[in-house]
């Protein structure tokens, strides 16, 4: 029994003027969505959309015949996992669902849109590993590398990679630091006269922050000591100390009204509002009368700050564009003194963090080979069973090549993990890639994964695979009960997850979840494609036209009902 943990699934499919597609829009649902119609009309082409969405590599002989630009897009449901991958990449992720957009200029260039947000082909595949696994005719080999081959034996057994890359980021910080320190010892000797120079240069000058912008108003203050203080006293007599000054007018008022309020409540406020402006005439008044007794016209103090200043400039041109950016910079360099004097501290610190870190490394990276091996032997034998099921006759093995040297450090391990098969007896086991053709891998993939979900499911630890599964020409080269037997698999597989499959025959076709048409038409001159969900009436009627080819008869009808009962 598989889980039944819900996962993020596709949601829609669209292409536009894509190869012979003039629109189309295909949904899909939970479990095993399986596509199917006459050999041209388009299923196949679909597969390929969606792994240009994955970021497949694109190309201006998809544009249809006669339009400017082809257009695919797809909406999927969203993760954890694909919100940080947008969060990295400078992209909003506030809804529920991710909606991808790609097109395709007749030119041969070509635009990336993520949820609606211009971006990268880069960031598609990205994604990728967190929305769908495409194994298309075209796309197969290609998406099985060895890092996801990898991830599938992590996967079969339950094995975490979060210890390892923990060492591995303690081990590369610390080395990245003691090889920056030896590789740049050489010039940093070099350079220690300088620093020395520098640093005291600096330190000799007591600089303060903002102390530049201080003297250049006080500079102005002196250069300016007579205006100003003609200014200050002139403003001062004009407000409080002339016969005609503005206090004494206000003083005057003040009493009139005064007098008119104890008659007239009216003029009470305006009297409180005459000595509010009494008293701040009074502030202003002895705030210049302050200011002017201050003011000291000393030639010897305007020198003394320009020559303060002159200093300041020649440090600033040296060192930074204000003396905030001085100071750091004769920190810095008092720093870097510091750290030539003490050297061979340092190094003996860093080499001991260095080695510590690679034994721990060691230590755990170690223990996850020996997890993948044990995997590794569980893994073949199920896949190799599952495999000679579906109408094959293999010889199956995962090998496991560990380098222990620092160069094959990774953050998840140092294991190699390659698939090898051989297809046929007495061949040698071969990496898939190198024997497996299209159909065939797409029913290895098939058997990988029904073996790795059922021991998943079996495990205490649930390792999420938060992705739609997407087999395209799954059924090539089989027949009878190869073929029921693969339906059973895609159907097993699709408890746990999403899985889209184009298939040929009845067999495998009478398994769906949801089973969509893809229909091409004639109108207009043009070829057009559709999309249809199936109703389980007109579902029937499709797999007795696979049965039966053309004509649809009473027998292929009724056997075709039975068929699909019987998958249920």
């Amino acid at each position: 029994m598989l889980r039944s943990d819900p996962s993020p699934m596709l949601v829609e499919l669209r292409a536009e003027n894509y190869a012979v597609i003039d629109h189309a829009i295909a949904s899909f649902g939970p479990g095993l969505n399986l596509l199917t119609g006459e050999t041209g009309a388009g299923k196949s082409i679909l597969v390929d959309a969606l792994a240009l969405l994955m970021g497949g590599k694109a190309s201006a002989d998809v544009v249809r015949h006669g339009a400017e630009k082809a257009v695919v897009s797809c909406v999927f449901e969203s993760t954890a996992a694909a919100e940080a991958v947008l969060e990295q990449n400078g992209i909003d992720a506030d809804a529920p669902e991710i909606i991808l957009r790609r097109e395709i200029l007749s030119g041969g260039k070509g635009r990336v849109f993520v949820n609606n947000q211009q971006a990268t082909v880069a960031v598609l595949r990205q994604l990728a590993p967190e929305l769908a696994l495409v194994h298309a005719q075209s796309e197969t080999l290609a998406s099985f590398d060895q890092g996801q081959q990898r991830l599938l034996l992590d996967r079969f057994g339950s094995i975490s990679t979060d210890a390892v890359a923990e060492a591995y980021s303690r081990w590369h910080s610390a080395r990245t630091r003691l090889n920056d320190l030896l590789q740049g010892e050489q010039d940093r000797l070099r350079m220690v006269d300088l620093w020395s120079y520098q640093s005291k240069e600096i330190e000799s000058a007591h600089l303060e922050p903002g102390e530049d912008e201080a003297l250049e108003t006080e500079k102005r203050v002196l250069a300016n000591a007579e205006k100003l203080y003609a200014a200050a006293q002139g403003a001062f007599d004009q407000l409080y100390e002339g016969s005609a000054s503005a206090e004494a007018a206000l003083r005057a008022a003040l009493r009139n009204v005064e007098e008119l309020a104890r008659y007239d409540g009216r003029f009470t406020e305006s009297a409180q509002q005459l000595a509010s402006v009494r008293a701040t005439v009074d502030d202003v008044a002895t705030t210049l009368r302050d200011y002017a007794e201050g003011i000291n016209a000393s030639p010897e103090r305007l020198a003394e700050i320009e020559d303060r200043l002159a200093l300041i400039d020649r440090l600033k041109r040296k060192y930074g564009a204000s003396v905030a950016d001085v100071i750091a910079f004769g920190a810095e360099a008092a720093r870097k003194l510091s750290e030539v004097e003490d050297r061979d501290e340092l190094l003996k610190k860093l080499r001991a963090e260095v080695a510590a870190a690679a034994a721990a490394y060691k230590q755990v990276a170690a223990a996850i080979t020996v997890e993948r091996k044990t995997a590794a032997t569980k893994l073949a034998k199920l896949a190799e069973t599952e495999i000679n099921s579906l109408a094959m006759k293999v010889r199956f093995s995962i090998a496991i090549a560990s380098a222990d040297e620092d160069s094959h450090w990774t953050t998840h391990g140092w294991d190699e993990v390659e698939y090898r098969i051989a297809t046929n007896t007495g061949e040698p086991l071969k990496p898939l890639h190198e024997i497996a053709s299209g159909g065939e891998m797409s029913r290895v993939m098939l058997a990988l994964k029904v073996a790795v979900e059922e021991n998943s499911s079996k495990s205490s630890k649930k390792i999420p695979t938060p992705r739609t599964l997407v087999f395209d020409e799954i059924d090539i080269g089989i027949g009878g009960r190869a073929a029921e037997a693969v339906g059973h698999k895609l159907k097993a597989l699709a408890k746990g997850q999403q899985v889209l499959c184009v298939t040929h025959l009845p067999q495998i076709a009478a398994f769906a979840s949801q089973h969509l048409v893809v229909e091409k038409r004639e109108e207009s001159g043009r070829t057009k494609t559709r999309i249809r969900v199936l109703d389980d009436r007109a579902r029937t009627h499709e797999v007795a036209r696979m049965l039966s080819g053309a004509k649809v008869t009473d027998t292929s009808l009724q056997h075709a009902a039975q068929m699909i009962a019987a998958s249920r």
